[in-house]
């Protein structure tokens, strides 16, 4: 039997986000942090749904992300790479390279007509994740955003280290010295947009490029990354949903009306 409503959550590591499709209304979104369990996360998002949608047996569900096998109510998992392919094809709506930097990991996809052909995925360490700019913001005293904001002000002090615990002790060092704030949040931000650029430069480009997940939107970073590249490199406003949008795409031709 066909489905009224088309769902897709993307349980990440950090965050966790909702795509609803369905009733003649464009996609409706949500996110709400992890934390510690996503089963139980995945709980807080089934209460949601039910309030929005009601009954989900209306609903095709699509589970991906890390989390994915939490959410016990869905009718099928789909993988990441999958997910955020088809979720970014649909953001741009032509064939393009997606660079989503996530909470434990990097991944770079190739998409051709809605489908990830090539990708590779930094899943080893930490390093040029969102949780080294996590873990480097607190060690500076600043939200993620205040880090970005001081990263613009300054200039970039070279941060070597690939593993996030030296590369911690680094800064540590450099604040012994006297650096100003701003020089080392360029520097980590810096090193972070390096790390994302080398992985993305083993494999072949697209004419069009964006970015995915929790940084998706910041336009400091895509900048960053298009003179590294020296490629346009697009932000995307609902980039953060990607995942969620393309497991709710799948599941709209799998139950779908």
């Amino acid at each position: 039997m066909s489905k009224r409503y088309s769902v897709g959550i993307d349980i990440g590591s950090t965050a966790s986000k909702v795509c609803v499709l369905g009733a003649g209304a464009g996609p409706f979104y949500q996110v709400l942090p992890t934390g510690w369990n996503s089963k139980i996360t995945a709980g807080i998002i089934r209460d949601h749904l039910e309030e929005t949608i009601g009954d989900l047996e209306n609903a095709g569900i699509i589970a991906t992300g890390y989390g994915r096998i939490s959410v016990d109510y869905a009718d099928a998992v789909v993988t990441e790479i999958t997910c955020h392919g088809r979720g970014g094809y649909q953001l741009i709506g032509r064939d393009c390279s997606i660079v989503d930097v996530g909470g434990q990991d990097t991944k770079f996809i190739n998409v051709r007509n809605g489908k990830a052909v090539d990708f590779l995925m930094n899943d080893k360490c930490a390093a040029g994740t969102g949780k080294f700019i996590e873990v480097m913001a607190n060690r500076l005293g600043l939200t993620i955003e205040e880090l970005f904001e001081e990263a613009g002000k300054g200039t970039a002090i070279p941060i070597s280290s690939i593993c996030t615990v030296f590369a911690e002790s680094e800064v540590i060092n450099y604040m012994g010295e006297g650096k100003s704030k701003e020089d080392l949040a360029a520097g980590v931000i810096d090193s972070v947009a390096q790390k994302v650029v080398t992985l993305m430069q083993r494999k072949d480009l697209y004419d069009t490029i964006i970015i995915t997940g929790g940084l998706s939107s910041n336009e400091f970073f895509a900048e960053l990354l298009s003179k590294k590249l020296k490629a346009t490199v697009l932000p995307q406003a609902d980039g953060r949903y990607a995942g969620a949008l393309g497991a709710a795409l799948i599941a709209k031709d799998r139950f779908g009306e």
